[in-house]
């Protein structure tokens, strides 16, 4: 019986063509999916409360302007008294502690804010402001007052649940915790949502899991430019990382200057110069003080902190924080009048003058209800997105296996290339950010754990002859 001769072909099948290599990115995608899926799973209820207390937060400034409008307003006389008779006033009315600050009135309506330290029942971190018609001398109120932007209680409560759950210094840990963390998932999903194909970015038509992912990846991806912008800000003057850019500040000679509140040299050391020891009327007095820094281009709103000392100097600061800001600064001789140092914000160095307009922005006060409005829009977007990423991790899950996860393993398939120089760069984030680099570090040594539990788990299901699942 003869055959057909064969061909060199049909003797020796071709080998099925490789697959093409899977480009960096391609790579990289399942471990930036597994990190923003399990960082938005975990951070997701710190950055829910944070959202929540910023939103309440952002809208406190409009809200204290009508529960204390008692205080803060008062109807427009002809003349406005000496500035030293409205401090006399606040003075009768409240002759304990010590004159720690005067803001005059700053507009014609407005109360004259007299603010006293070292009130018995008052926080020694506050003060008490009495609240002086400029025009009558009526005392129109006292409250408690903290922090340089002069916030009321009202305020002040949010501010603290806000930043710290009102539980001191450990509770500030929350707010770095989400401030750290809050970069990273959105950029990871600003990135995962631009990588995807424009199809499937739609929402009109679609139901279930992709309209939640439309949702979830569209208003994020609006959102995200805002987010990271909190995450920066956050992190200024936060515990740990806050004192790392303190130190980078420092090493780069970019500190915030104070006028020098010695009585009579240049403007030199950081931070806040002045206190209060004594009482305000020291010297040649308020109205004199507060001449001679109008004469040096010092407009409203101003504070006047009385001298710290017996060598110490008044110094009159701009607070003017919307824009445009308004932070010069004017050290005057208590026994001459004359300025003696002026220090204007103009001169400050520009990472201060960053930190200033950034921690303003964040807070609300640098462009007023407009800042305030879009604060709370990216508070309610931020409510959203974590709703709607609970949303589909639950419909991610098949039948009992509620949110399945991300498969492990997605590191092992990023070339070296890539993945050393990431190694690299997280570990110098974590070394600044100890709040982003710790969590990281425990997140991946349980994960570790549990999927070696899992293989060996695995390994013996196999063994035994029973199938896998």
């Amino acid at each position: 019986m003869t055959t057909a001769p064969s061909t060199a072909t049909d003797e020796a099948p071709q080998p099925p063509a490789p697959a093409p290599a899977k480009s960096a990115w391609a790579s990289l995608r399942p471990l930036v999916l597994r990190l923003h899926f399990y960082a938005g799973v975990v951070v997701a209820p710190f950055l829910l409360v944070a959202a929540l207390t910023g939103l309440l937060y952002a809208a406190s400034f409009q809200a204290e302007k009508i529960v204390y409008g008692h205080e803060l307003t008062v109807p427009v006389g002809e003349r406005e008294l000496p500035l030293s008779d409205q401090v006399a006033a606040a003075r009768e009315a409240h002759p304990d502690g010590t004159i720690a600050a005067v803001r005059p009135s700053a507009e014609a309506n407005a109360t004259t804010r007299v603010m006293l330290s070292g009130i018995p029942g008052v926080d020694p971190a506050h003060t008490l402001a009495v609240f002086v018609d400029p025009y009558t001398g009526e005392v129109r109120g006292e409250l408690e007052q903290y922090g340089s932007s002069g916030a009321l209680p009202l305020r002040t409560w949010i501010d603290e649940f806000h930043r710290d759950l009102r539980l001191g210094e450990t509770g500030r840990l929350y707010s770095e915790f989400a401030a750290s963390w809050l970069w990273v998932i959105a950029a990871g999903g600003l990135v995962l949502w631009f990588s995807r194909r424009r199809a499937l970015r739609k929402v009109r038509g679609t139901g279930g899991r992709r309209r939640t992912l439309g949702l979830h990846g569209g208003v994020g991806a609006w959102a995200a430019v805002g987010f990271l912008f909190l995450s920066a800000t956050g992190l200024t003057w936060s515990t740990y990382a806050g004192a790392s850019i303190g130190e980078l500040r420092t090493s780069l000679g970019q500190e915030t200057p104070a006028v020098s509140a010695e009585a009579g040299g240049e403007h030199a050391g950081h931070g806040t110069a002045g206190g209060a020891s004594g009482d305000a009327a020291q010297g040649v007095g308020l109205d004199r003080v507060l001449a001679a820094a109008r004469a040096e281009g010092l407009g409203d709103p101003v504070e006047i902190r009385p001298p710290a000392g017996e060598n110490s100097a008044y110094v009159v600061q701009q607070v003017q924080r919307s824009w445009p800001v308004k932070q010069d600064s004017a050290a005057v001789d208590p026994a001459t009048g004359e300025v003696t140092d002026v220090l204007r914000f103009a001169d400050h160095p520009v990472l201060a003058k960053l930190t200033r307009w950034g921690i303003d922005l964040h807070t609300g006060s640098l462009f007023g209800l407009p800042n305030q409005i879009v604060l709370m829009v990216l508070a309610l977007s931020l409510i959203l997105l974590i709703l709607w990423g609970y949303r589909m991790w639950w419909q991610r899950g098949r039948g009992s296996a509620f949110g399945r996860p991300i498969p492990r393993g997605a590191w092992q398939h990023v070339p070296p290339y890539v993945l050393v120089p990431l190694l690299a760069l997280i570990a110098v984030l974590g070394y600044f950010l100890p709040l982003f680099g710790i969590p990281l570090a425990a997140f991946l040594a349980v994960d570790i754990v549990l999927g070696e539990i899992a293989h060996r788990r695995g390994r013996r299901t196999s063994a035994d002859g029973t199938a896998v699942r």
